[in-house]
């Protein structure tokens, strides 16, 4: 079964840095891209950064020159550096993409992950 396992969240003062990660468990062919989203405390899940299979990045406006979007396509794992976290950067941490589970398969999105939990103290 293929699935999302996100880790790395934890509690972190403003101004801290902090990198979660995102394994893709199981076996798959190939990862096409890939992107980050959060979900703060009575708001809506929003895209935080992508990266494509080539590694071309996009950013939110709000976390542009603090977070980092990298990949490890030996280890299926996807990775966001976040700098000068701030206290509204506070959410639940999801990866997720598109994936082929054989050469000839159509690429299809994860099923969400369980995320995890970033919390930015003030």
């Amino acid at each position: 079964q293929v699935q999302l396992v996100e880790s790395g969240g934890g509690l972190v003062q403003a101004g801290g840095s902090l990198r979660i990660s995102c394994a893709v468990s199981g076996s798959i062919f190939s990862i096409n891209d890939m992107a980050w989203y959060r979900q703060g405390p009575g708001k809506q899940r929003e895209l935080v950064a992508g990266i494509s299979s080539s590694g071309i990045t996009n950013y939110a406006d709000s976390v542009k020159g603090r977070f980092t979007i990298s990949r490890d396509n030996v280890k299926n794992t996807v990775y966001l550096q976040m700098n000068s976290l701030k206290p509204e950067d506070t959410a639940v941490y999801y990866c997720n993409g598109n994936y082929r589970l054989e050469y000839y398969h159509a690429y299809r999105a994860f099923d969400w992950g369980q995320g995890t939990q970033v919390t930015v103290s003030s």
